[in-house]
């Protein structure tokens, strides 16, 4: 009998989850962030696409309407620069209405063991996935706040950011503990709004950032190796973590705030010490 745990038959219906408005996805043209696009778009949510690389978003957005967005904006942004997070989330608002959705796909993973860790690639890396979080959180924010509607707010963690591994992750693990406690404390600060913040801690998935260390030739020995300890058998797609996005966007999660949402494939039950 096949084992229907390694593929999904198909991709599963977004049309029946509601989303309340246009959503801002930052990171949104590549890995988890531009499979978020396309569920939003599947869902006809209008969308702002913001990532570094102009023409990515531009191209990510045109498919986004060929998915079923209403309208869809692709916009250059440096999460690390509050002008640029300032410019794009205007520019998105000013274009779509009243946002009512953000998703914090933007990231980075670099570095080496801490003696041997250079400060710029420790700032950097935490500029990306910790500053570039609250950057796009603090904006959007504003405009949830203005229109007094509220709203609903995903940010990428990681399971690293409450477990680690060998390997040089301090940096990347220390950046993702920041954003879990980081939603913790707006989804706190937000409840009398309306806003609920909640965060989406994938396991490991099958994009260029999952593989960003590794050098070309090792990477099918270690999908392979993961696989096996993964309790799932393989990794994940990126529209498996998106569908778990796309859930906390709706307005099927309205009493769902503070929480971290796990799709690991049952990575993280699991001991690391094996019998």
């Amino acid at each position: 009998m096949a084992d229907s745990r390694r593929q999904p038959d198909s991709a599963p219906s977004n049309l029946r989850l509601q989303l309340p408005g246009p959503v801002v996805i930052t990171g949104g043209a590549s890995g988890i962030g531009r499979a978020s696009v396309l569920a939003c778009a599947e869902a006809a949510a209008p969308l702002a696409i913001l990532d570094f690389d102009r023409a990515a978003a531009e191209q990510a957005a045109s498919n986004a309407e060929s998915r079923g967005a209403p309208v869809a904006i692709g916009l250059q942004c440096d999460v690390r620069d509050e002008a640029s997070v300032s410019a794009a989330v205007s520019a998105a608002a000013q274009e779509l209405g009243e946002i009512r959705g953000l998703v914090t796909c933007a990231g980075i993973d670099r570095g080496e063991l801490v003696h041997d860790l250079d400060l710029h690639v420790w700032l950097d890396v935490l500029a990306v996935n910790l500053t570039g979080t609250f950057l796009a959180c603090k904006h959007v924010l504003r405009t949830m706040l203005a229109h007094g509607r509220g709203g609903s707010i995903v940010c990428a963690s990681s399971g690293f950011a409450t477990v680690a591994a060998p390997g040089g992750v301090s940096a990347y693990c220390a950046s993702k503990g920041g954003v879990s406690s980081f939603v913790r404390s707006l989804a706190l600060d937000y409840a009398p709004h309306s806003i609920r913040v909640n965060a989406i801690v994938p396991g490991a998935t099958e994009t260029a950032l999952m593989w960003a260390n590794f050098p070309a030739e090792e990477i099918p020995a270690a999908r392979q190796r993961m696989g096996e300890q993964i309790a799932w058998g393989r990794l994940a797609e990126p529209d498996e973590i998106a569908a778990g996005i796309l859930w906390l966007l709706s307005e099927q999660a309205r009493y769902v705030t503070g929480s971290h949402l796990t799709v690991d494939g049952g990575l993280q039950a699991q001991s690391s010490i094996e019998g």
